[in-house]
């Protein structure tokens, strides 16, 4: 059963009604807890928004903090602070595991088969770098609980090797930042043990590479003893501890994780290299244990060496892929844990306009306690904590870290701030609107994070090889073992007097010895990193600029965009418009502005605020209204005094009644407006755009010409997309004299490439037709009436507007959160950055195993006399991994948004210098 609206309205400041309190049969307990709080014989309380409420209860008894728990006592949650369960509302069969173990594309590959197998599994993706696998349920999974499949899953994949469990999500940000610094903190705790393995195996290395000593030295003319240091280095027994050793020391956990990923039939990298390292020591042994068979195959020192590389590489690579999380390490840092709360020492609950009043009181609190509507103070050189608005105090905050803006920017009472910027000059006092989940520092990390886990379709080509990568390469090795065994020798005789041999010239030595390097240089490591490397530099690279990227996917789309289509109204221009003249036929002109205004006093949208803030201006009074209903892209109809009065588009507002306006009138009425056009061109580098009001039994009696100023850089952006290749589209539901304005403003030019009159439905089809003909296509835009269009486009791109970012936002694929038009430049170019990225890891790691795999088979080996040893191999192999993820690091340095003239940057430094200086001034705070 529905509940009155004015209620609803109330308990939405509770984070809504719970099912078991949403019935009518409970209104009555609700206004029994609510009446001792706010004081008996006040009006119905569901038309006060909670911050009212909260002022007019009797704090001197009920503090607002007893008023939340009361109501959560009673049942009603505060949303805003409740901790998140680990699935997203909206998405309850989408869910998050943390997975260890992964240590090459062949663990991912085989990660993700083992969650595909799962029939409640529909798709999952497995990201090797951040350690973590998105999973999608089926909606009929059967298990009403997603954390327990969850759990399940995490089960599975640890009794398979792979040591996994459900992530723990929080709405608290300062938990996200404590979840990240765990998880920092274990893999530098991993970089050092791989640090200490490395260390101890280039010990062993040296020893091997000591026993060498003696030989070198007898080359030079000087004759070592065999009771000298390094005629005992040379012991072949020496050698054989030395390589025992390091197999069971530092190549302990390569060799056991490689048996026991061969036993479950997955083999991975350690397979390979512990195959070599063992078949290398084997072949040695057996030479040492049994000398009649004459093979003198005393390399001891090759496993050593091999596993000595091997732990390099893998080292290295760790510290790259740690290093590859710095830029989302800087969003983090941002997170400010504690916050001063400014609190009322009367009692009250009302402030004077200082920044800190004398009858007040400041505590420094946990960030995570702050509730919406609570009062923080922020001294400068501190990080603001939570989003909130500025309600006394004026200073210049830098929003770089979240907008990729270059220069702070200014605030004063009234404007809003985010959570993670820096307050650089004054003391500001802040009245929190958002926090935990829903704060904008919150968003961004949860953005980033998801769109890490989201791989690039062309990582499926690499998830195809590496997946039987193993399996081919062990083929490989067994080929050639028997064709230098069987076949090589005969047809090649020289080959046999190559060092790697040795002195007895055996064919099934040079045969193993080969066979091992096969083994040992393949590397699906490269495979497996090229991709969501890349893609975790270019999206922490993208959140640090202020472009929220959703996913490897996005990039790739992006980077091959070849249409462009733009809105018109926020997107080309700066979205606040103003009222530049009113049109009446038989009414005033503030009449229509009245009429107008009241319809519109309930919506969001730029135009319907130009016009409120006119009659505000005016000082008119504003008429009541009842049943006010919207339909974006059109316009808005309301009953007034009585007369349904509707303002919008003209086809729509003549719809809306029976009677039309007659034809006279409005030919009147399009010569007034025409003559407003002409006469009132204060500026070139305004769009104007008419709004048209309409009433009940007269049809249209007026019009309202709002104007909008061009963005300062509309033009270049236009101009620069089409330099790069890119065409751009104008599609706007605007009327077609506004949108040619516009279009002629910025460049384009092409009468074809102009669209008017278009509804939000109409524009999703104009974005399918393009694409059925071939081209890939991304939509900018701002609003409500954009989100179809932005939903459909390959790729939709959503300006931050404060007032209407959430529908376009929750269409769009990218965000540009510095509300800059010129920073979807900047997203093309990080992109198209990434993607090349990409293209060149692939292209390396195939190239490299196409390459390395025959030379180390033996394929110069007859006609160069070259062939590897098993140390060389490994040598390759580790530096194949650290090529590809130092290339992929190499994307940070890439310059993307850097103005033409960048003399900000100074003025940035004036700034922060001068923010500094404020800072050193005490504040006393009681």
């Amino acid at each position: 059963m529905a509940m009155a609206t004015s209620q609803a309205q109330l308990f939405s400041h509770f984070g809504g009604i719970p099912q078991k309190y949403s019935s009518t049969e409970c209104n009555f307990r609700r206004t029994k807890w609510l009446r001792p709080l706010f004081g008996t014989g006040k009006p119905l309380l569901g038309n006060l928004s909670g911050k009212q409420c909260r002022r007019r209860a009797k704090l001197s008894a009920k503090s607002p903090f007893v008023c939340r728990a009361q109501a959560i006592d009673i049942g009603l949650s505060d949303a805003k602070h409740e901790q998140s369960t680990g699935v997203k509302k909206g998405d309850l069969d989408s869910v998050v595991i943390d997975i260890e173990g992964m240590m090459c594309g062949s663990c991912a590959a085989r990660v993700r088969n083992l969650l595909l197998a799962d029939s409640r599994v529909e798709s999952a993706a497995v990201n090797m770098v951040t350690e973590m696998a998105a999973i999608r349920l089926k909606t009929d999974a059967g298990s009403p609980d997603v954390g327990v499949v969850a759990e399940e899953l995490a089960r599975r994949l640890t009794d398979c090797g792979f040591p996994s469990k459900k992530r723990k999500a929080s709405s608290s940000v300062v938990n996200n930042k404590i979840k990240w610094e765990e998880m920092l903190r274990k893999k530098e705790e991993a970089l050092q043990r791989s640090r200490n393995k490395v260390a101890f195996a280039w010990t062993l290395v040296a020893l091997c590479c000591g026993g060498h000593g003696a030989h070198f030295l007898h080359s030079l003319g000087f004759h070592v003893g065999h009771g000298s240091v390094w005629g005992i280095l040379d012991n072949v027994y020496l050698k054989c501890g030395t390589a025992l050793t390091a197999l069971l020391g530092p190549g302990r956990d390569i060799l056991m994780d490689g048996f026991k990923a061969f036993l479950q039939k997955s083999p991975n990298m350690n397979s390979l290299v512990g195959f070599g390292a063992v078949s290398a020591f084997m072949m040695s042994a057996v030479s040492l244990a049994y000398p009649d068979l004459n093979w003198n195959a005393s390399f001891f020192d090759e496993p050593v060496m091999l596993l000595g590389f091997v732990l390099l590489g893998r080292s290295l690579e760790e510290r790259a892929r740690l290093q590859a999380s710095s830029d989302m390490n800087d969003l983090l840092s941002l997170v400010s844990s504690q916050s001063r709360l400014v609190v009322p020492m009367d009692g009250g609950s009302t402030f004077t306009n200082e920044v800190l009043p004398s009858e007040a009181a400041c505590f420094e609190v946990p960030t995570d306690e702050i509730r919406s509507g609570d009062f923080i103070l922020v001294l400068p050189g501190e990080t603001i904590p939570v989003d909130g608005k500025v309600v006394a105090g004026t200073s210049v905050v830098d929003e770089s870290m979240l907008t990729g803006e270059p220069l702070p920017v200014r605030k004063e009472s009234g404007l809003t701030v985010s959570a993670g910027t820096v307050n650089w000059e004054g003391p500001l006092r802040i009245e929190v609107t958002t926090t935990g989940a829903m704060s904008t520092i919150s968003k961004i990390i949860q953005m980033v994070e998801e769109a890490q886990g989201q791989e690039a379709p062309v990582q499926r080509l690499a998830d195809a090889i590496a997946g039987p990568f193993a399996y081919t390469i062990m083929a490989l090795s067994g080929a050639t073992l028997l064709f230098w065994y069987y076949f090589g020798t005969s047809f090649f005789p020289d080959v046999l007097l190559n060092d790697i041999v040795g002195p007895d010239e055996s064919s099934l030595l040079l045969g193993l010895k080969l066979a091992t390097n096969v083994l040992v240089v393949a590397c699906p490591c490269a495979l497996g990193l090229a991709t969501p490397t890349a893609v975790l530099v270019g999206t922490s690279l993208g959140a640090k600029h202020g472009l929220l990227v959703r996913g490897g996917d996005v990039l790739e789309r992006l980077a091959g965009v070849d249409i462009i289509v733009l809105d018109k109204t926020g997107t080309l221009t700066e979205g606040k418009p103003t009222v530049a003249a009113v049109a009446a036929l038989h009414y005033n002109e503030e009449t229509i502005l009245k009429l107008a205004a009241a319809v519109e006093k309930t919506t969001n949208h730029p135009i319907a605020k130009a016009i409120i803030d006119k009659a505000e201006s005016l000082n008119l009074e504003i008429p009541f209204t009842r049943g006010q209903l919207t339909e974006p892209g059109f316009g808005a109809l309301a009953e007034v005094d009585g007369v349904l009065v509707a303002v919008g588009l003209m086809e729509w507002v003549h719809g809306c009644f029976k009677k039309q306006s007659g034809k006279f009138d409005l030919t009147d009425l399009e010569s007034h407006i025409r003559e407003i056009f002409s006469n009132r061109q204060s500026s070139l580098e305004q769009s104007k755009s008419v709004v048209y009001v309409g009433r009940e039994g007269e049809g249209i009696i007026g019009a309202i010409v709002v104007a909008d100023v061009l963005r300062s850089d509309a033009k270049t952006t236009v101009a620069r997309l089409q330099k790069m290749g890119i065409e751009t589209i104008l599609l706007s539901g605007d009327r077609e004299e506004a949108v040619s304005s516009v279009a002629e403003m910025v460049g384009i030019r092409n009468k074809e490439l102009v669209n008017a009159c278009f509804r939000p439905n109409e524009k999703s089809s104009f974005i399918s037709s393009l694409q059925n003909q071939g081209h890939s296509v991304a939509m900018v835009g701002d609003g409500i009436n954009d989100a179809p269009a932005l939903a459909r486009a390959d790729v939709g791109v959503a300006l931050r507007l404060q007032a209407r970012e959430d529908a376009a936002s929750d269409a769009a694929s990218v965000i540009l959160l510095g509300n800059r038009l010129s920073q979807i430049l900047e997203a093309v170019d990080l992109a198209r950055a990434t993607i090349n990225k990409v293209h060149q890891n692939l292209t390396w790691a195939i190239a490299y195993n196409l390459v390395a795999i025959p030379l180390a088979a033996g394929a110069l080996l007859p006609a160069f006399d070259f062939a590897l040893t098993p140390s060389m191999a490994g040598g390759m192999m580790a530096f194949s991994s650290v090529f590809v993820v130092t290339n992929s690091l190499l994307l940070q340095f890439h310059r993307i948004g850097i103005p033409e003239n960048n003399d900000k940057s100074s003025d940035f430094l004036r700034y922060k210098t001068k923010g500094a200086q404020v800072h050193k001034q005490a504040i006393r705070l009681p």
